[in-house]
């Protein structure tokens, strides 16, 4: 079954806007995990405006589903990977400004970069992931850079979803059948919600973890974090009947 990994930036986000450790995103991470969360998604930015590097750090210990590290590869951000040794990096081409990813890799302009990162962190043994559209040509290459999966992109998907569902949805399972192809793994992630995600999940073939962040911890405002992780997870469930 697909697994969900909780991208806990917005917990961070609370605790920053006020000064102090509350809320604990270490303890949050502790809380998803023990509610069934198969995974804990962080992504550290230049200027620490949600989680800090500090938080990286702390998060390692306690982490024992599946660590994912999100973030531009800088060469601050890949010694921090290097030295925590996530399960797993997803390597996004934000820029430090960025308020939020918003675009995939260009996988063919970038492949001689991506190439030379990626192979850092298979030496390290850390499984890689690079976040992309759907577009064949960019997962094509993707492959050829030596990732070992890709993040679908899915704000477009989000977009349509509400008007036209199998149009919203019909270039990610084209790409997951490209993804299959050329021997890569496939995540997913942005703006998947409990509105949208069994759908998605039932049309994109072999479809091995969503991160999900922004909803979720919304969503949790309202039924409560063990709450929001079932209904997370029981959406994942529709999808896989």
């Amino acid at each position: 079954m697909t697994r969900l990994s909780v991208n806990i930036n917005k917990v961070a986000t609370l605790r920053n806007a006020r000064g102090g450790n509350v809320p604990d995103v270490v303890q949050a991470a502790i809380r998803c995990q023990e509610y069934g969360a198969q995974g804990i998604t962080v992504h550290p930015r230049p200027d620490e405006r949600h989680i800090r590097y500090r938080d990286v750090l702390d998060l390692r210990p306690v982490v024992h589903t599946e660590f994912n590290i999100e973030g531009y590869p800088s060469e601050f951000f890949i010694d921090l990977v290097l030295k925590v040794k996530p399960e797993q990096v997803t390597l996004v081409p934000d820029p430090p400004g960025a308020l939020t990813s918003n675009a995939g890799w260009d996988t063919i302009a970038r492949a001689s970069f991506l190439r030379e990162v990626i192979g850092r962190f298979r030496e390290a043994g850390i499984r890689t992931s690079v976040f992309i559209g759907t577009e064949t040509a960019m997962i094509e290459a993707a492959a050829d850079c030596g990732t070992d999966r890709v993040e679908l992109y899915t704000e477009p998907y989000a977009a349509l979803y509400p008007a036209d569902p199998e149009a919203a949805v019909t270039p990610f399972a084209e790409a997951a059948l490209t993804a299959r192809r050329v021997g890569l793994g496939l995540n997913a992630g942005h703006d998947l919600s409990l509105d949208n995600l069994a759908w998605f999940v039932r049309k994109v073939p072999g479809l091995l973890e969503v991160s999900i962040g922004h909803a979720l911890i919304s969503d949790a405002l309202y039924l409560g974090l063990k709450n929001t992780i079932a209904a997370y997870l029981d959406e994942i469930r529709k999808g896989t009947l």
